[in-house]
């Protein structure tokens, strides 16, 4: 044929196979891509594996793993069936003669196109829908694992009277199981639908029938199939009414049964269960029947019904039977929800107790009282973290947290912090200095809880290396808080154990069991691919010995042992037995106890301290709960890493279920040392969740809750401007009733959209008292005590602190609010807040002034001892009433004082400077001429008071003397005037 291209002609260029080369090298590209991908995944599993045979907890990693895998391929292989033989036997059950149409002509081409490919299409198809179904019954290993080990709470939900194990652990899984059945069902119909179209067996546009017999009786099974899946749906969503969260008036968090449930849907459940039943049956029938009149006119019922009896028929009850008077209809709902959500969180025992909050007259025993009433914290762990940061630090890459822990050493409370890593400090940046040679921090620093020196903590264990009360011990830092890279230990690298004094560098080698052996090149060639470091790989400084370190936090080495545990936010280093632990207190919760209101613990634990703070926040397997256990003590050593967990709530259900599932990884708690026994305390969390729920539930009467006559609320943090809760506070104290100082948990409540004082709880933190966990809760019954935001306001505006809070501002000096402390005391409540002062130029805040409020008495001294004196008016002092301030107390700073803290000032920058230089000899005569101006300033500020309080004294007597001359002036002239009266009236 001529040429109709219109173009050029040329050579024709040959299109053939590859050369035999290029098809190897594709080949052997295409190898290692392979071997590249399944070499990544092994990687990721080995080092799991290894990780967890390093820490003894292998049997964990197993359980998950063939937990998982039993459920993938289950789960996975029954979608596979589900809709591999529904497109299998659709396509048995074609036609054998397709219709001679323009519908059936077009789907020949795709029938014709697909004819080579089937059996690999159907393959791929199922492979994929199996996939997808196996991944996602491998995340519900935890309801699997529940489901098969539950263990009974003997307790049982008052409506259909089932143990709450049912509830809690079986029906979780058989929603799972439901909703695979929705999905294998719908995704068979269609499968099986669709394949009918394709062969025939249904058509849309060609004559005739729509469907064959054949296709009809398939799909009506299948439609019955979903049928009677919806019909257990119903059955299964009777029981589902008892935990089951609405709002209501009362709470947003309602659980439970109300009057409509019991009274409407829980009857129309039954019913539609009923209507299902009998629909699905007519669907089936169609395999003898051979027509869908009476199934569409079925289903077309259930819907209906569900439409009036499962949707109207509950409104109308509702609206004309409930709401003209809801409070008695649902008294006996709120009842059970009340007894069931107290339980569920352990506040059963909780029984408020009048409180007076008004105190009597005796001014001095309420002094003497006082002294024994609290060990009063006036080192707020939450503000002095700075001053050990720039007295403790001792070198620049070590840090602590910023908020520090509260502990008990010696019989006395502690603030304690550890001196960890702080790697971004290193002048130096590289691989070998992150991983190889700063690899741990150094000592535990403590000081006295109630006492200062010079305004800074009383230290009882400092230094570097730290000596002090603690005594001996392996001050080394491997595991802790601030410690989130890895570290490469034990081989031919030395590691920095701390710097000397004189500047010389000790070193060490970490000689724990700790970590995984890196000698062997797969295990390195795995950490290298984990990491995505491939110096790991061949880098010199990594020999025999070598160990890698990693998941160095406590509580994420906590949750990767214990997945099914919710961690408190706080863990708190301890010193014992000659090592540093960490305590991280556990808990284990649940979402399905029947009744009980449900709580955010996102939300419910976040507090001033730890809003934003996600190293503090807590770690929740989930987040909604409606049941909480402490059950689980876990400790981790800061040298070795080694992870212990105790039971604690030896009788908890839920821990007896992971203990069941999880053998042999708890430790029962009489295997708790009793040194470690001695600091172990009552976790934040939990209390902070049973405080909230407080609010609500210490009511057990259902009109008073209904009505919310006597709802409560957390007051925010007086100290803060952000509105956030304040946080509950550790601290020895007296409730009344006891005869000594208990180390408690403390948090004060004001009526709801009122700032008075409304509550006072505390519970009983030491692990080792009789009484631990007790929760005693003070109902204040005066209206008008003040409560934490009120007593800040008052303090602020008083002139002693208003005075003084001016001129350290005049000073460009920063004023910081510690913990406001509130303590029962006589039938009153006593006030006492640290505030702090933090100069221009400071890296840190001293201590400068204590305040104190009672009742309409308020003190403002420089020590704890004058502020008592002061406000309960012994020793002479003269409390200045709020209402009737006696003027300005706090002498301006004379010229001594500006000199003392200009020399101070001078001290502390030459100190900065010789820190920066490394020049440390400069550095502690610095630190000498700073402590000696700061005691100067001190002395020379306390003369500065005496002389005014002299001065006052002398006004006073002179106004004394004057009033009374005037009076008897008065008197000798005959004088009746009343106030406001002028001389002549007077006179008259």
């Amino acid at each position: 044929m001529p040429d109709r291209g219109g173009g050029p002609t040329g050579p024709r260029i040959r299109v053939g196979r590859p050369s035999r080369r290029a098809r190897t090298l594709l080949l052997t590209l295409g190898v290692l891509a392979v071997l590249g991908m399944a070499f990544v995944m092994f990687a990721g599993f080995w080092t799991d594996w290894l990780w967890y045979r390093s820490v003894k907890f292998s049997s964990v990693f197993t359980t998950m793993l063939w937990t998982k895998i039993g459920l993938f391929f289950i789960f996975g292989l029954l979608m596979a069936l589900a809709v591999g033989v529904n497109v299998w036997l659709a396509h048995r059950l074609r036609p054998p003669l397709s219709a001679m149409s323009m519908e059936q002509q077009s789907l020949d081409r795709y029938r014709m196109g697909i004819a080579p490919f089937k059996k690999w299409l159907l393959l791929g198809i199922t492979a994929l829908v199996g996939l997808i179904a196996g991944a996602s019954a491998a995340s519900q290993w935890r309801t699997w694992l529940m489901f098969v080990n539950g263990v009974p709470f003997n307790q049982k939900d008052p409506q259909f009277h089932m143990d709450v194990s049912f509830y809690a652990f079986d029906l979780p899984w058989y929603r799972f199981l439901l909703g695979f059945g929705f999905a294998a069902a719908v995704i068979g119909l269609v499968a099986a639908a669709l394949t009918h179209y394709l062969y025939g067996g249904l058509r849309i546009t060609s004559p005739g029938a729509r469907a064959t017999a054949a296709a009809t009786g398939h799909l009506s099974v299948l439609l019955g199939v979903f049928v009677a899946l919806k019909a257990v749906a119903y059955w299964l969503d009777r029981y589902g009414l008892a935990v089951k969260s609405s709002d209501f008036k009362a709470t947003d968090n309602w659980t439970g049964l109300r009057y409509v449930d019991a009274n409407a849907y829980l009857p129309a459940k039954t019913i539609l269960f009923c209507i299902a039943v009998i629909c699905a049956i007519l669907f089936f029938a169609t395999l003898w029947r051979r027509t869908w009149q009476l199934p569409v006119i079925g289903f077309g019922l259930m819907v209906l019904s569900a439409i009036l009896i499962g949707g109207l028929y509950p409104a109308i009850v509702q609206k004309f039977q409930v709401q003209p008077n809801e409070q008695s209809k649902e008294a006996p709902y709120i009842e059970k929800n009340i007894e069931a959500t107290r339980k569920a969180y352990g506040i059963d025992k909780a029984t408020p107790v009048d409180y007076s909050g008004k105190s009597g007259d005796d001014t001095k025993a309420q002094r003497t009282d006082a002294d024994s009433a609290a060990s009063y914290r006036l080192n707020d762990p939450n503000v002095v973290s700075p001053t050990f940061q720039q007295l403790e630090q001792q070198r620049k890459y070590y840090q602590f947290p910023t908020t520090l822990d509260v502990d008990r050493y010696n019989g006395q409370d502690t603030v304690v912090g550890l001196r960890e890593l702080n790697l971004s400090k290193l002048d130096k940046r590289n691989w070998i200095n992150d991983h190889f040679v700063y690899t741990h921090g150094y000592g535990a620093v403590t000081a006295k809880g109630t006492s200062t020196s010079q305004g800074a903590p009383q230290f009882t264990e400092s230094g570097l290396p730290t000596t002090g009360d603690l005594g001996d011990y392996n001050q080394r830092i491997y595991y802790g808080e601030k410690t989130t890279q890895y570290s490469i230990v034990g081989g031919p690298q030395k590691e920095l154990d701390y710097e000397q004094d004189d500047g010389t560098q000790k070193t060490t080698s970490y000689t724990g069991n700790s970590g995984i052996n890196l000698s062997n090149p797969i295990n390195r060639a795995a950490y290298a691919v984990s990491f995505s470091e491939p110096q790991i790989l061949y880098s010199g400084a990594i020999g025999d010995g070598s160990r890698i370190l990693y998941n160095r936090t406590p509580k994420e080495r906590v949750e990767a042992v214990a997945p099914w545990l919710t961690i408190d936010g706080d863990a708190y280093p301890t010193v014992v037995g000659g090592k540093i632990k960490w305590v991280v207190d556990a808990y284990t919760t649940s979402n399905g106890y029947p009744y009980a209101s449900r709580t955010t613990l996102g939300d419910t634990t976040a507090d001033s301290l730890n809003e934003g703070d996600n190293q503090r926040a807590v770690v929740a397997q989930q987040n909604q709960v409606n049941y909480i256990r402490n059950s689980v003590k876990a400790t981790v050593d800061a040298y070795t890493g080694e992870v212990k967990l105790y039971a604690w709530d030896e009788a908890d259900p839920v821990l007896k279920t992971w203990q069941k599932a999880f053998p042999d990884t708890v430790e029962p708690k009489s295997a708790i040392p009793a040194d470690l026994k001695e600091h172990l305390r009552y976790p934040q969390d939990m209390f902070k969740v049973q405080r909230e729920l407080l609010t609500l539930y210490h009511v057990t009467d259902s009109d008073q809750f209904y009505n919310a006559s006597d709802a409560w609320q957390v007051p925010n943090d007086p100290t803060k401007k952000d509105n956030s809760a304040v946080p509950p506070y550790y601290l020895s104290m007296k409730m009344p009733g006891q005869t000594s100082q208990q180390f408690s948990l403390t948090t004060t409540f004001t009526p709801s959209g009122r700032p008075n004082l409304r509550a006072f709880m505390a519970v009983d933190a030491d692990a080792t008292s009789k009484d631990y966990g007790a929760i005693r809760l003070l109902r204040v019954t005066e209206d008008k005590v003040q409560g934490p935001e009120q007593v800040q306001n008052k303090l602020n505006s008083w002139d002693p602190v208003a005075n003084w809070v001016r001129d350290m501002k005049g000073a460009d000096s920063t004023v910081l609010y510690g913990n406001l402390l509130t303590v029962p005391l006589d039938k009153g409540f006593l006030y006492v807040e640290p505030i702090y002062a933090q100069g221009r130029n400071s890296e840190y805040p001293l201590m400068r002034k204590v305040a104190v409020s009672y009742g309409d008495r308020n003190g403002f001294a420089n020590s704890l001892s004058e502020a008592l004196n002061q406000a309960f008016e012994v020793d002479g002092a003269t409390p200045a009433e709020p209402e009737k301030p006696g003027g300005d107390t706090t002498p301006p700073a004379n010229s001594t004082v500006k000199e003392a803290l200009a020399d101070a000032e001078k001290a502390f920058e030459d100190g900065q400077k010789a820190m920066k230089d490394g020049d440390w000899s400069a550095y502690g005569d610095a630190q000498e001429k700073l402590q000696d101006a700061l005691e100067r300033a001190e002395k020379a500020q306390t003369q500065a008071d005496k002389e005014a309080k002299q001065n006052a004294d002398k006004n006073a007597d002179k106004n004394a003397d004057k009033n009374a001359d005037n009076s008897a002036d008065k008197k000798a002239d005959g004088g009746s005037a009343k106030n406001g009266d002028d001389k002549e009236a007077a006179g008259g």
